[in-house]
């Protein structure tokens, strides 16, 4: 079986591509504002991202789609901790977050799974994230792994069940990040206490790479060196710096005297995540040294300090030289024609390192095969169902599954699935289940004494009353 992923906020799809390398993935919606990473994107994988997460038509679109897993970068915002404990929709307006809430809300995945800045742990005084588990945890009612509870009902956890960095999975980048992983306690319930306390911290398989020499390029082009004038500048910039008892200041991560050499976090603003992580290349600076170039106001330096180039940021993140290498060790990634070099810079620098995404969707998808393997025949129905069909026979099974039996269970989830929202009479229901309208009548009285349809003033049944009541 195909598990289905929406990607959002999705950049060039680095989540999405670590879930696919994972397992048997089809993903079936995607959203991206950024006009070049949407270029990207579509060149990569054939779909159109041009989707936002807070238009309204879109997360009305994505009720319409049966899917399992929601994955989400979402960028880092300020908002208010008045939505703890409370309603996100009512208190907390204008993030990213809450617009994925909401869809959360609205789809009901199986799974969701989260994305973000190791600085997401202590903004706003840590009441950003504060928000993001209560939201997910009480007000959605989601398991997220690395949480625990003290005996007055109130969240545990370590900063570090969230952080996982590139460096621990084969790639040698310093790259803390925050990833959150949630389970839907309504779809898997009691067995998601066999799930473990933690995600994977290190990589299972060997490491990608030995260190940072192994992901630099033989032949570099001479605009990426330094010119004489700007090293020099970063030189006496850092002396400034650590004058005053700081760290800041360009960095050159593979200097002989380091043994096994790892790159610091790449950013997406390229800027000081190329200055701080200048490469001595001999190989290619010597035949450089001095040289005049056009946009460059002084020679090239002579002591071989270059910036990285782009292939090596798109090693770093798994893009180049892993995640797209067929059977036959042909890469196919690559970039549409007219991307210039800062972009592919912002692009891979905005990305994920999609060897910890893989390593952690193993995680997910071993996690749901293992809780699926102990599913009763009731619970294996439930969970090939999605969203408001979901709910609706999830409410029936939790208010008739100690009263009637499974067939007849079974019974009242195809009247769910054939009715849905439409309104229906005692007759429709003898002749979908071609049983008389004695037996019918027995059926639906059950029905409405536990709630789970709604006696209309016109004579007729819905089930949609049943919505507000799981909600």
């Amino acid at each position: 079986m195909k598990i289905k992923t929406i990607d959002l906020c999705a950049g060039i799809g680095g989540i999405r591509r670590g879930f696919e390398l994972a397992g048997n993935i089809n993903n079936v919606a995607s959203a991206e504002i950024d006009e070049l990473a949407c270029k990207t994107y579509e060149h990569i994988y054939g779909d159109n991202p041009r989707n936002d997460v807070k238009s309204e038509e879109f997360k009305r679109y994505l009720q319409t789609l049966n899917y399992d897993i929601l994955l989400a970068g979402f960028p880092c915002q300020t908002f208010s901790s008045v939505g703890l404990r409370q309603g996100f929709e009512d208190n907390t307006k204008g993030t990213i977050f809450f617009d994925i809430a909401k869809i959360i809300k609205m789809t009901r995945p199986k799974v969701v799974f989260l994305e973000n800045v190791q600085n997401l742990l202590i903004h706003d005084k840590k009441s950003t994230f504060n928000t993001i588990i209560d939201t997910l945890d009480r007000q959605l009612d989601y398991h997220i792994v690395g949480i625990s509870y003290d005996k007055n009902g109130d969240y545990r956890f370590d900063n570090n069940s969230f952080i996982r960095n590139s460096r621990d999975f084969g790639i040698p980048q310093n790259r803390p990040r925050v990833y959150i992983i949630a389970f839907s306690r309504a779809c898997f319930g009691q067995h998601l206490m066999q799930l473990p306390n933690e995600m994977p911290a290190v990589r299972a398989q060997a490491p990608i790479y030995n260190d940072l020499n192994d992901i630099l390029e033989t032949n570099v082009d001479a605009r990426f060196f330094l010119s004489s004038g700007y090293l020099e500048t970063l030189e006496k910039h850092i002396v400034r710096q650590h004058a005053k008892g700081y760290g800041f200041g360009y960095r050159v991560v593979n200097s002989p005297d380091i043994d096994k050499p790892i790159a610091n976090t790449l950013l997406a603003t390229g800027g000081s995540g190329k200055e701080r992580n200048l490469i001595y290349d001999p190989h290619n600076g010597k035949r450089y040294a001095g040289r005049k170039l056009k946009r460059k106001y002084s020679p090239i330096n002579e002591k071989c300090i270059r910036t990285m180039t782009p292939t090596e940021w798109g090693r770093l993140q798994g893009f180049i030289g892993y995640a797209f290498v067929d059977e036959t060790g042909n890469d196919n990634f690559s970039f549409p024609e007219g991307i210039a070099n800062v972009q592919k810079f912002k692009q891979f620098g905005n990305s994920v390192t999609i060897p910890v995404v893989e390593e952690l969707a193993r995680f997910v998808l071993n996690s749901i095969d293992a809780m699926k393997a102990e599913f009763s025949s009731i619970e294996k129905l439930l969970f090939n169902m999605y969203g408001n069909e979901f709910l609706l026979c999830h409410k029936i099974w939790q208010t008739l599954g100690d009263k009637i039996r499974n067939t007849t269970l079974s019974k009242c989830f195809n009247m769910a699935h054939h009715f849905g929202l439409e309104p229906f009479r005692t007759k429709n229901i003898a002749a979908f289940l071609n049983c008389s309208s004695a037996r019918a009548s027995q059926l639906l009285s059950q029905l409405i004494k536990s709630e789970c349809i709604y006696k209309l003033a016109d004579g007729k049944y819905c089930f949609a009353d049943l919505l507000s009541i799981s909600q």
